[in-house]
């Protein structure tokens, strides 16, 4: 039995990524918050083999409870996806520190806590693959983007150092860095700004979430077998 348990699976990028293991015989526990409209399409696509669970990332306990169904269901996790993620469009001296810490609560801290609970039983296993959604802005970073941007910086260096940490125990640790891709957190660009970004981008498009799904399916897979510590890149040449 393979299991994968997908954080954001509501978001376009977590529906994706979370529809491609099911469809390929994982069991999938995909998480939400408040919005459920992709979590109940899975469901009803994949009855019997996506289950949906309501977790506030931002809250320590929401995250247990979200382990604790993970556990009790299927005994253990083999590839640990976090794609549950926040933006935040504003300038350094505009932002709270109440909003600084929630970008990182749910962008750095749920990744952390989510890896600390499933490494045990992978290392016993050993056997395992954790995958963390980073973003081109983790690599060069972003204008009016500087908390998002810091805490996927910050992600892409909990990758690195994890998969050091836990390379002896045969789990792999690998981060994907989308670019601009066609889902419902760029709906705050116009239409101008969209073209710009198109125009920025030398493949001339957006990125799809099903691109990323992919790259996260190959890593999961015995492609990725060798491959750990990484962040790949999928920008359309965005940040050459």
């Amino acid at each position: 039995m393979k299991v994968a348990l997908v954080t954001g699976a509501n978001g376009g990028i977590g529906s994706a990524v979370a529809e491609k293991f099911a469809e390929n015989g994982y069991f999938t526990v995909g998480t939400y918050n408040r919005r459920d409209g992709n979590i109940r399409a899975l469901t009803e696509k994949f009855k019997d083999r996506f289950f949906g669970v309501q977790a506030d990332l931002s809250e320590e306990k929401d995250i247990e409870k979200l382990y604790s169904f993970v556990k009790s269901n299927f005994g253990h996790t083999d590839v640990l996806i976090g794609c549950a993620g926040v933006d935040l469009y504003k300038t350094l001296t505009d932002t709270s520190l109440k909003e600084w810490e929630k970008i990182f609560s749910v962008n750095v801290t749920a990744n952390f806590l989510l890896a600390k609970l499933c490494l045990p039983e992978m290392i016993r296993r050993k056997s395992g693959r954790i995958i963390f959604i980073s973003s081109v802005w983790g690599n060069v970073g972003a204008s009016m983007e500087t908390a998002y941007s810091s805490s996927k910086f910050a992600l892409n260096g909990l990758t690195k150092s994890l998969a050091k940490e836990v390379a002896p125990s045969g789990i792999t640790v690998n981060a994907v860095a989308p670019g601009v891709i066609d889902t419902a957190m760029n709906d705050r660009f116009s239409a101008e700004e969209k073209a710009e970004l198109i125009d920025r981008t030398p493949l001339s498009r957006f990125g799809s979430a099903r691109e990323i799904a992919e790259i996260c399916w190959f890593l999961s897979g015995t492609g990725g077998d060798f491959v750990t510590g990484q962040v790949w890149t999928a920008d359309g040449g965005f940040t050459l």
